[in-house]
């Protein structure tokens, strides 16, 4: 796999679930969240994701999958790039390098409103409070927690919920908590810790490749 060439739906399933195929049993799941968040940016929706620890990191590595070019080259529209090269040379160098970008958030790394909840009002809410303030209907929420039961992200999902955001889990094996209140739960064949961190890796990473090959289909 590679920045080099177009990648069909076809090629990232085979590449995936024959490299992982204790992963195939989950596919309706993952296509069924790639389905909610193609649906979500073709409705002009962001993408917001959340989890603790190693999955704060892997938070933010999936809004970095997002922003910018994951597997497809995204080239900006003949109109976007005329749009900045009238500002002249740092203007055409942005018409040159800059990509399509798919909104998204990383609720985790928003520093001065973590502080400020967990100061003034309850840490369990950090990345509710947030998801109340920017969520709007239509919009994903995408939870990350090994145990399926951290609970400042069963409070983004109940704040999702009541936003109209729909939810997608990555859990282990049981699911927990969030497995009772998520709408799509993918939880990875495993209840260690750091085995389920690699197969969300994975995952996310596939989800990420299906969602790109479907809204930046290379010509």
């Amino acid at each position: 796999m590679g920045y080099t060439k177009a990648y069909t739906p076809e090629d990232l399933n085979n590449h995936y679930y024959t490299k992982y195929p204790e992963l195939l049993p989950l596919k309706p799941k993952i296509d069924a969240a790639v389905d909610a968040i193609v649906a979500c940016y073709q409705n002009g929706g962001t993408v917001f994701c959340c989890g603790n620890g190693g999955s704060s990191a892997d938070s933010a590595h999936i809004v970095g999958e997002l922003l910018k070019g994951f597997l497809a080259r995204r080239p900006l529209s003949d109109a976007e790039k005329e749009a900045f090269a009238k500002y002249g040379e740092l203007g055409s160098l942005m018409a040159e390098k800059m990509q399509g970008s798919l909104a998204a958030v990383d609720l985790t790394t928003q520093q001065s409103i973590l502080s400020a909840v967990a100061n003034d009002n309850d840490p369990l809410t950090m990345y509710a409070q947030q998801l109340w303030g920017l969520g709007k209907k239509g919009d994903v929420l995408i939870g990350m927690s090994t145990s399926g039961n951290a609970k400042n992200v069963l409070c983004a999902g109940f704040a999702a919920k009541e936003k109209g955001i729909t939810t997608i889990a990555l859990t282990g094996e049981g699911g927990g908590q969030m497995g009772q209140y998520f709408d799509i739960v993918i939880n990875a064949p495993s209840s260690w810790t750091p085995e389920v961190q690699e197969y969300h890796i994975a995952i996310y990473h596939l989800i990420c490749a299906l969602v790109e090959a479907a809204l930046f289909p290379e010509k």
